[in-house]
């Protein structure tokens, strides 16, 4: 038994003073008085919040994930999460050809059998989605799927793709159920969808959307797009890039206004590297590749950050917004996303200043 105390705590739903988190066999006993806690370790300065979740990262420490599809690329991927407060991350491959995908797949199957941690799974974006819409995705290898391309890759893949970003408009219902009866999440993104042909996607099987605003229909008044479908839907979430560059503060702001609990964060964070289809460069606080804005230099923590020194989003919320939200996409929220009896012990511990002295889990 462990029993851990800071000056406040963030349960994930508010914050405790004078309390202290009891932990058993890694797993969250109960949350008591700290007067009647005992031996304690006690972060001092410091607050314990639920860990956070990062559903969108490409590489680090100048390994792109799709270039190096191996377990040490992994392991600088789940340390620079990590050192941003990030205890899982999901590890994304862009648009390549499929033999990368199943690289990755392989990859990420060997981390776990020789003990890795800290990898949900993978998050595959694209090839399925539309070229109008592909940012810096590579045209040559976008493509509308078969059911035996798509059958292929899911059976490939099985236990270990978690996310597919695809562009509803270009993939049939039949390939959107097959997907969908793999228990993988479907995300909306680098999409030309109308706004009809979003919320059909929305109404049937598709649950959340890829970095909002980036890469979709934009929102005017005439034609409302996938932006428009997404503000608009009742249940479907999204992600979003808060780093000031990928969509302006304002945006993020107004977007919280309406969609709520429904809008979450990802860092969209690659690696600086001149190999494979994807040369990202760093350009200030940002990467680019070949002169398009192609991946953040965020971490978790700077997210949290932003939200609240730029678009005036109270710590709490900004918190969920990397913590309980990308667990909810992930139907993990009964285990992470809080400190409460039953959940893992998965915690991360900052300061007043929004840095992470320590994630514990």
């Amino acid at each position: 038994m462990k029993i851990i105390a800071a000056d406040k705590i963030f349960t994930g739903k508010e914050w405790l003073y004078d309390q202290a988190i009891v932990i058993q066999n890694n797993k969250i006993e109960k949350v008591i008085p700290l007067a009647d806690a005992g031996a304690v370790t006690f972060f001092h300065n410091a607050f314990i919040a639920p860990a956070f979740i990062d559903l969108q990262i490409y590489g680090a420490g100048e390994k792109l994930f799709a270039v190096y599809p191996e377990k040490d690329a992994l392991q600088k991927l789940v340390q620079y999460c990590r050192a941003g407060g990030a205890a899982w991350c999901m590890p994304t491959v862009a648009t390549h050809p499929y033999e990368t995908f199943y690289q990755c797949i392989d990859a990420i199957r060997d981390y776990w059998n020789n003990g890795g941690t800290g990898v949900l799974g993978l998050h595959i974006e694209g090839p399925w989605i539309n070229p109008a819409k592909r940012g810096a995705h590579v045209e040559a290898c976008i493509h509308q799927p078969t059911m035996q391309q798509v059958k292929y890759l899911l059976d490939y893949g099985k236990d270990v793709i978690k996310i597919i970003t695809l562009a509803p408009e270009v993939c049939s219902k039949a390939v959107i159920d097959l997907i969908l009866s793999y228990n993988i999440v479907i995300s909306a993104g680098h999409s030309n969808a109308t706004y009809e042909e979003a919320t059909q996607g929305f109404s049937h099987g598709i649950t959340t959307a890829t970095h909002l605003f980036n890469a979709m229909s934009p929102l005017q008044h005439r034609s409302t797009g996938m932006v428009g479908a997404v503000l608009d839907h009742s249940t479907a979430m999204s992600s979003i890039i808060p780093d000031g560059h990928h969509v302006d503060y304002a945006a993020v702001r107004i977007a919280k206004q309406v969609m709520k609990d429904r809008l979450f964060v990802i860092t969209d964070a690659v690696t600086e590297t001149s190999e494979g289809y994807y040369p990202h460069h760093f350009a200030g606080d940002k990467y680019d590749s070949n002169n398009i804005l192609s991946g953040s230099a965020l971490t978790m923590a700077k997210a949290v950050q932003n939200l609240v020194q730029h678009c005036n989003i109270d710590w709490g919320e900004a918190l969920r917004m990397c913590s309980l939200y990308p667990a909810r996409v992930m139907h993990l929220d009964e285990q992470y996303g809080k400190i409460a009896p039953g959940y893992a012990t998965s915690f991360v511990v900052m300061n007043e200043q929004m840095e992470v002295l320590q994630v514990i889990d």
